[in-house]
């Protein structure tokens, strides 16, 4: 264990979160954590922090330290180590604002590898994930299948049913989240640091996402634990921040269930550095707005329904974007099937994204609405019954600006379904796959498959399926009626 702790310290002095004269206090702390009385020190080579961790962890589960070898009692526990040799949240924040000073980009870069090297961003998990891109009509789609989230054991499952239910932090966004040991039910956080921003004079915290779906994917979260909603404030806030930060996109997910994200009790929202194929989609349709004339409008190629404003100007993109809400939350169309409300429930809402480009504040705004029907129980505007083999879940802001996030369980049945194509077998007749069977009899004629293209053809084929998740989700079909009926929505603006 003596090895283990200097090679642990030694790693946090190589990263700049131990400050060598802290050192000996550290190593008190890991005796301390470890039960251990005395200690000599050794100059051992730095491995990868994931590795030294794994060797801790079966130190500790050796000697009764830690109870059990489960992914969360695992989690808890080296995070707890972490925790005791990470900066405390001032001299974090310190740094940030000594770095920003100089440029936006440099504090994000220090910031984005301080998260990586606390291990509260989980490299060696992140690095499990799947990812490609494939050419579509709307540009490079993203995919991403996730591998990095551990799936439950058991054992936690059955723990967590026994534990008693608290409510602090009320949710995994809050400000109390920064330190907090955790639980069987809820992550360890003594690794985590936030940082204060100030948008449109609001209280907001700037922080990585664990699972970082695309490059330095963050979360900005509201320092009141306040449900989501889409009003003027939270456009204003959008372009504060990429006026503040203009390296990054932010958007927000939409604040009404099914087309919203999935903590809606937590205002907050979500960006990076990172260019989506949304983001390069050209205007395929320009008008202008009265009283607006100054402002470029335009609906943009998109398989959504997606108005792009730009504006040297952020006060009258925020104008204009409210306007456009109030609108469309009113608006009813019933041969193009858009009900602003029925039975007093409203469903119009829009998912925003704000960015940069170039001089110019640009704003998306995503039309959307959850309307539901006996025909379709989880949503008109959802992903069809015919695509869940492979999406599902909602459609979030992410993959809004077209980046799939995939279930874990696609990994394994592709590369069944891959050895079951190249032997011939019926697909049909293998349970973990039978439910692809329809989805690949479409396209299997169609291609000369082999061992060295089957994989590639596989991702090709899932890329196209998520097209048609995101044109599902548009309220607006690209067909010459469903443009029609969009340019019917422009008119009454």
């Amino acid at each position: 264990m003596d090895k283990l702790i200097s090679e642990l310290v030694n790693y946090g002095m190589e990263c700049g979160l131990i400050n060598v004269e802290d050192k000996v206090y550290v190593v008190n702390r890991l005796l301390e954590l470890f039960d251990k009385k005395d200690f000599t020190w050794s100059d051992e080579k730095v491995r990868p922090v994931h590795l030294i961790l794994e060797d801790m962890m079966s130190y500790a589960l050796e000697q009764g330290i830690l109870e059990d070898d489960t992914i969360t009692t695992k989690d808890l526990f080296d995070t707890k180590i972490m925790g005791l040799i990470t900066p405390m949240p001032s001299q974090v924040r310190a740094r940030f604002r000594e770095l920003y000073a100089d440029s936006p980009k440099i504090a994000t870069d220090f910031y984005y590898k301080f998260s990586q090297d606390t291990n509260y961003i989980r490299r060696d998990r992140i690095e499990k994930d799947e990812k490609w891109t494939t050419d579509t009509e709307y540009g490079q789609i993203d995919i991403t299948i996730n591998l990095s989230k551990p799936e439950k054991d058991p054992r936690d499952i059955a723990k967590a049913a026994n534990q008693k239910k608290n409510d602090y932090p009320k949710c995994l966004l809050c400000e109390e989240n920064e330190g907090y040991a955790g639980h069987v039910s809820h992550p360890a956080r003594q690794n985590h640091r936030v940082i204060p921003v100030k948008l449109a004079g609001k209280d907001y915290f700037f922080q990585y996402s664990p699972y970082v779906y695309y490059n330095e994917h963050c979360i900005v979260f509201n320092k009141e634990h306040t449900p989501m909603k889409i009003d003027q404030a939270v456009f204003e806030k959008l372009l504060d921040f990429v006026r503040q930060f203009p390296h990054y996109i932010v958007g927000s997910n939409a604040d009404l269930p099914i087309v919203g994200g999935s903590i809606l009790s937590h205002d907050h929202f979500q960006g990076g550095s990172y260019t989506f194929a949304m983001a390069k989609a050209p205007y395929e349709y320009e008008f202008e707005i009265k009283g607006y004339e100054d402002v470029t409008a335009g609906i943009i190629k998109w398989p959504m329904s997606v108005i792009r404003l730009q504006s040297k100007d952020a006060k009258r993109i925020v104008e204009l974007s409210d306007y456009i809400l109030q609108t469309w939350r009113g608006y009813t169309d019933e041969a193009a099937f858009i009900y602003s409300e029925t039975n007093g429930e409203p469903h119009n809402t829009i998912t925003p994204i704000a960015r940069m480009n170039g001089d110019l504040y640009e704003m998306d705004l995503v039309l959307r609405n959850n309307i539901t029907t006996d025909e379709s129980p989880w949503g008109v505007y959802h992903p069809s019954a015919d695509l869940h083999h492979i999406k599902k879940e909602n459609i979030g802001l992410i993959e809004v600006m077209g980046l799939a996030v995939l279930p874990a369980r696609l990994k394994k049945e592709m590369q069944i379904l891959a050895d079951a194509i190249l032997s011939g077998q019926d697909i049909r007749a293998i349970e973990e796959i039978e439910k692809h069977a329809d989805w690949v009899e479409e396209w299997l004629d169609t291609y000369d498959i082999t061992s060295e293209n089957v994989n590639q053809i596989l991702r090709d084929e899932i890329a196209k399926v998520f097209v048609k998740v995101l044109e599902c989700a548009g309220v607006y079909k690209r067909t010459e009626d469903g443009m029609k009926a969009f340019k019917r929505f422009i008119s009454v603006l």
